[in-house]
């Protein structure tokens, strides 16, 4: 956990308003959830890892015995917990507020999280995330919306070029099935396949066997990684999809997709669609029933963002179905890669004074630079100007002006 220096929260702050500006425009409204959650909502199997890293918070009133009593027992102990991410709250905030929102909900969430991590440099345990959700569409609209909100998003911060990685869970799925995995063996291969990007095919196939996965599947799978490839030549489109795959992809699953890509190029404007299509690309959240993707940039190797179908999640909490989908900027990622250049420049002043100019000098130059839109701070003279200038500079004021008693005018001076 940091704490957030002047000059690095004005920087946060900038980027958090062009993304609002920019969801906001696409037709999504921002709501806010508590930061606690009840224990049993975010420990109901649907949050992955990220339920072992909860903050979990103890009921009161217990005593010495009961918790030696229940140290193995944390629901014994805990009756609520920090939320770890943005996507359960939501699902309990539309089930507990459905009456009162249209019924395909666009919603914008922006606030901090908790994980209890291990500390490590791109590792916090409290960060913000920034989602956008919609909830009661299950068509490829829902999807192409997301998309096209988020590359905009990027795109107003300065990062155009970005991309999107997108698969779905159903052709994961069905994949592994062809190859002859059995549906209890899934989960730990789908872990292994994750990892195809680092370790390669020859280290997948290699870890997949030391898991006791079936060899005939291995074999198969294995076969199928060597393949040649032709997916560079293919634009996003049912060739691409169906090339990356084995044969006999059902078409609803293949239909979906492409018609993710046609939405997303009618959005865009643009002959070429932003979409790639990844026949191995997993995302570790459980809850996930279909499409998923991830943001990709060309200027780094990590993702920026992700997402993806989440269609049986609020059911748990509602009782009856209903059709979901979010994406996440990886808002501390995209922070460290917008520019100084692409921050909005305000007009900041310091106003360096002697030590004998009257409060009401000081007060009217102040007021009269406010008026004229100018963001204004007070500063008394010190014997070594320089650093103050450089510490202002730093703090993003642009300009100063050194007054003196009687002064009717002020000459501001650039700070660069």
């Amino acid at each position: 956990m940091r704490d957030i220096l002047p000059a690095d929260k004005a920087r946060r702050e900038s980027v958090l308003s062009v993304i609002r500006e920019r969801y906001r425009a696409h037709g999504f409204d921002e709501i806010e959830t508590p930061a606690l959650e009840e224990y049993s909502r975010l420990h109901a199997g649907i949050g992955g890892d990220n339920e072992k890293l909860a903050y979990n918070v103890l009921r009161r009133g217990l005593d010495a015995d009961t918790i030696r009593d229940a140290a193995d027992d944390q629901s014994a102990l805990a009756d609520l917990g920090l939320r770890y991410d943005l996507t359960v709250p939501l699902a309990r905030f539309y089930a507990s507020n459905r009456a009162q929102l249209p019924g395909v909900f666009r919603a914008i969430q922006i606030g901090p999280v908790w994980r209890a991590e291990r500390p490590q440099k791109g590792r916090y345990r409290q960060f913000v995330q920034c989602d956008i959700d919609i909830i009661g569409d299950d068509s490829a609209r829902a999807e192409a919306e997301l998309m096209v909100a988020s590359l905009d998003a990027v795109d107003a911060l300065g990062l155009e070029g970005a991309t999107v990685r997108i698969n779905d869970r159903r052709v994961l799925d069905w994949m592994l099935d062809s190859f002859g995995f059995s549906a209890e063996e899934r989960p730990g291969v789908l872990i292994t396949i994750d990892k195809l990007d680092k370790i390669g095919p020859e280290g997948v196939a290699t870890e997949l066997r030391e898991r006791g996965a079936a060899a005939s599947a291995v074999d198969a799978f294995e076969g199928f990684l060597g393949r040649p490839q032709v997916l560079e030549d293919n634009p996003y489109g049912e060739r691409q999809i169906r090339t990356a795959l084995p044969e006999g992809v059902p078409d609803e699953i293949v239909g979906h997709l492409v018609g993710i890509g046609d939405a997303v190029a009618a959005g865009r404007s643009a002959s070429d669609i932003p979409l790639v299509f990844d026949p191995f690309l997993v995302r570790g959240m459980g809850y996930y029933t279909g499409t998923i993707f991830e943001l990709a940039h060309p200027s780094v190797g990590y993702s920026l963002g992700g997402g993806g179908r989440y269609d049986g999640m609020i059911g748990r909490f509602l009782g009856q179905q209903v059709a979901a989908v979010g994406f996440s900027l990886g808002f501390e990622r995209l922070v460290d890669l917008v520019t100084a250049g692409a921050d909005a420049q305000e007009r900041a002043v310091v106003l360096v004074h002697d030590a004998d100019v009257p409060v009401a000098e000081l007060a009217r130059h102040k007021a009269s630079l406010i008026a004229g839109g100018a963001r204004v701070r007070l500063e008394r003279r010190p014997k070594n100007l320089k650093a103050l200038l450089e510490r202002s500079a730093a703090d993003g004021y642009t300009s100063f002006a050194a007054v003196r008693a009687g002064a009717t005018e002020l000459e501001l001076k650039p700070l660069s």
